[in-house]
Order: C-alpha cells, then sequence, then structure tokens
C-alpha cells in the first residue's frame, strides 16, 4: 500500500462539519482496491455507525468482503452512504442504509429495530459515529457543542447497545470506536477527548456485564486518521501537518484500521474481550 498519500502530500483543505468525502480533494483509501477477505464474517449481521466515510466506511467494505450484511448508519451524507451501500453489494452481500441522527436516543432504537426487521439479529455493532471540534479556549465551547458532542459520541453507543443486546446471540461483538485522545488528550478536543475516554471505560464494562450472554466489547483507538471530519472540524494549519506528530510520521489511511474491526468482530477474536486496541502509528496508550 505504498500509494497511500504522506502528510507532505495532503494539502490544506477546509470544510463545514461534520464533512463529506465528495468534497476531499485527497480521497481517502478505505481499501476499495486492496482488501482482500477470506470469509471470517460469514453470514454474519452488523450495524456501523458513521458508515458513510472514514473508518466507518472501511469497516463497512471490509466486513461485506469478509461475508457480512451490513446495515449503514449515517447522518446525511447520501452520496458517501450510497457509495459505501454500493461496495458492499459488490462484495455480494445486502446493504441497508439508515440516515438519521444518533444524538436523537428514538433514532438510535430505531437503527437497531430496523435491523431485526430486515435481518432477524444483530452479531456485531460497530458504534462508530462521532463529532469533534478544535477550540483552543474553553470559553469556546458551547453548551449546546458539549451536550451534541456527548449525545453523539457517547450517549448514541449506550443506546444502541442498550437495544442491540436482546438480539445478539452467544458470539456477539460490540465494538466502539475509541481514540488514542482516550489516554492522552488533546486540549483542544476537550468534548471529543472526554467521550473517547467514556467509550474506552464503557466498552470495558459492557465485556463484563455481558460476558455471561457470550457477548464481547472491546474498542478501537486510532491515532490520527484522515477523513472528511479533519478538514471539516481543524483549522488549516492543523490539517496541513496532521499526523505528523505520530513515530510513522503521518497519518493512517481508513483501511489501516479495518483489519482490527475485523478480528474484534469475527470468531478468530473469541477470547478477546474488555480490549482496546491502539492503532496510532506508534504511539503508545497506556
Amino acid at each position: 500500500m505504498s500509494d497511500r498519500p504522506t502528510p507532505d502530500e495532503q494539502q490544506p483543505e477546509q470544510q463545514t462539519p461534520p464533512g463529506t468525502e465528495q468534497e476531499m480533494e485527497q480521497k481517502p483509501d478505505h481499501g476499495e482496491k486492496s482488501y482482500v477477505g477470506s470469509g471470517r464474517l460469514e453470514g454474519k449481521i452488523a450495524v456501523i455507525t458513521g458508515a458513510d466515510s472514514g473508518i466507518g466506511k472501511a469497516v463497512a467494505i471490509a466486513f461485506a468482503r469478509e461475508g457480512a450484511d451490513v446495515v449503514v448508519s449515517y447522518l446525511d451524507e447520501h452520496e458517501d452512504a450510497a457509495e459505501t451501500c454500493a461496495a458492499i453489494e459488490d462484495a455480494g452481500r445486502r446493504a441497508v442504509s439508515i440516515p438519521g441522527d444518533l444524538a436523537d436516543p428514538a433514532h438510535c432504537r430505531d437503527v437497531i429495530a430496523r435491523t431485526v426487521e430486515e435481518f432477524g439479529r444483530v452479531d456485531v455493532l460497530v458504534s462508530n459515529a462521532a463529532f469533534q471540534m478544535d477550540h483552543p479556549s474553553l470559553d469556546e465551547i458551547s453548551d449546546e457543542e458539549w451536550d451534541h458532542t456527548l449525545a453523539v459520541n457517547l450517549s448514541a453507543y449506550f443506546h444502541l447497545v442498550k437495544a442491540a443486546v436482546p438480539h445478539m446471540p452467544p458470539g456477539g461483538s460490540i465494538i466502539g470506536s475509541s481514540s488514542v485522545n482516550s489516554d492522552m488528550p488533546s486540549p483542544t478536543l476537550l468534548p471529543y477527548a472526554a467521550t473517547k475516554a467514556a467509550i474506552a471505560n464503557m466498552s470495558a464494562s459492557l465485556a463484563q456485564l455481558l460476558a455471561e450472554k457470550g457477548i464481547r466489547a472491546n474498542s478501537v483507538a486510532p491515532g490520527p486518521v484522515w477523513t472528511p471530519l479533519i478538514p471539516a472540524t481543524m483549522p488549516p494549519e492543523k490539517v496541513d501537518s496532521f499526523g505528523e506528530q505520530v513515530p510513522l510520521g503521518r497519518a493512517a489511511q481508513p483501511a489501516e484500521l479495518a483489519p482490527v474491526y475485523v478480528l474484534l468482530a469475527s470468531d478468530e477474536g473469541s477470547y478477546v474481550s474488555g480490549a482496546r486496541i491502539a492503532v496510532t502509528g506508534g504511539k503508545p496508550i497506556l
């Protein structure tokens, strides 16, 4: 995968939140041309939030190529979501797209209800959708933004899990997208970092709470990843140098995250529960 862009090749881009892949000049790599499946998720039903772009899209493509049918949950990025669904269907699997705001608990429950209506169960739940904004001053964080960030990033995880568990058979897998910020929080991403720490903590609690049902729960802690969220929520100077701070010296492409999610979703990860898996380009987390 040597054709992935280096930080020097990523030019500053700006979008309005939450950002779309359609508007990105430097397109992320979701594994469209590189990911090869081997049947590790054959016959499973997966719900992935934020699956229109970025990590969620890469995970959706990988899951489909591993044999899973995929529910694509997204906000309103219809073109991006349509591309994800097309990739799933190209892999010979079913795709169901469900737009809507996960800040609304009722919509979280509806995502699961529609999944059960279509497929009868949920084998894998990936809570990945997230919101962030970069603020150098505490005064810039409004009450509304604080509440919205917690609702989308953290509360949605709770509502999705609570709705999904009654429909998850033994062997089910719950995966929360945490962050390197869960361990080393950026001061300018205060609300986001707080939610990512809570996601890691909640996943560890769920692993213990749901073990008797045969359901595993883990979180993935990415470092810098090139997704629409970056040019949509960070100032140009940070976009320009995004990823240079980690030992590998570059941002990850979403395709580089997908294999970790596949492992945690598959039966090969049957004894992995309560873990936070770091995918950080060499930056350690505790």
